[in-house]
């Protein structure tokens, strides 16, 4: 069957092993020296390992991969212990995998194995504060506060168009013509204070959650036709640091394999204390 996995470029892996760490349904394993794909069956194909990649070496393809197997990954997982199988549960409630997840509560029922869904499992390096959440992106953290400087005036927007959100956006309106274009993932502009001038000024813009948002789809064909059918000039990618955020920039590299242009495209990483970590073309 034709389905979405990760591919792995080899010549970009540094053998680091993070992913490996971080694929808990084991379709990773590190051989020679570099991460290699052992087993389709236990690829869900959900890409937590491209956040987990510091060299961006992990990317998503369609191509023809034997099914995911949730009772094959459950049972490579039982003799790993409870960390690692609520990890794996966690993560696919993340991605709202509900079928999945009924069928692996469904095999440990089976097999007597109860596992405490609610506990707290601060060991796990992406476990979070709140309960049933495996993502880094929601752990609870408070900052102490910054002195604000008083504004002698009413700061104006620099916000050119409407609407923002990607799913409404139409990529043929006529200001995405020859654009520099920014595309934010949804906090970033709540994280970072001078989101307005430093990113929006003379630029069109386009909002979108990598983790949240449905029918990704049709972002990337969307983004596809901006580049190709618009012509932009250039396309922003300002994300937050936070593992899950960087599905925003692999939508965008999905839809470059598919144009005829080639945009260049600029990575802006934000921290969550509103602090610029990375800034670079890509």
């Amino acid at each position: 069957m034709k389905r979405t996995v990760i591919k792995i470029n080899e010549e970009l892996c540094n053998g680091c092993g993070i992913c490996v760490e971080g694929c808990h349904e084991g379709a990773l394993q590190l051989i020679d020296g570099k991460a290699r794909m052992v087993s389709d069956l236990y690829c869900d194909g959900l890409g937590a390992c491209i956040g987990d990649c510091p060299v961006g070496a992990i990317d998503f393809e369609e191509r023809e991969a034997a099914p995911y197997d949730e009772t094959a990954v459950m049972k490579r997982l039982v003799p790993k212990g409870e960390k690692t199988i609520r990890a794996h549960l966690l993560h696919l409630k993340e991605h709202n995998e509900m079928d999945l997840l009924a069928q692996g509560l469904h095999f440990l029922k089976e097999h007597n194995i109860e596992i405490d869904m609610d506990r707290e499992n601060k060991e796990q390096r992406r476990s979070c504060d709140q309960p049933f959440s495996a993502c880094p992106g929601s752990r609870a953290m408070s900052f102490a506060p910054v002195n604000p400087v008083t504004p002698t005036g009413h700061t104006p927007s620099q916000l050119r168009q409407w609407p923002v959100q990607l799913h409404l956006l139409n990529p043929q309106a006529g200001y995405f013509r020859a654009a520099d274009v920014v595309l934010a993932a949804d906090c970033t502009a709540y994280a970072y204070g001078g989101f307005h001038d430093r990113f929006l000024k003379n630029r069109i813009l386009a909002i979108a959650c990598p983790k949240l948002d449905s029918n990704k789809e049709l972002y990337v064909s969307k983004i596809a036709e901006m580049i190709d059918g618009a012509q932009i000039n250039t396309l922003t990618v300002v994300i937050m640091e936070v593992p899950c955020c960087g599905g925003l920039l692999q939508l965008v590299k999905m839809a470059l394999e598919q144009t005829k242009n080639k945009v260049p495209v600029k990575k802006v990483v934000i921290g969550v204390q509103g602090d610029m970590i990375e800034e670079n073309w890509i």
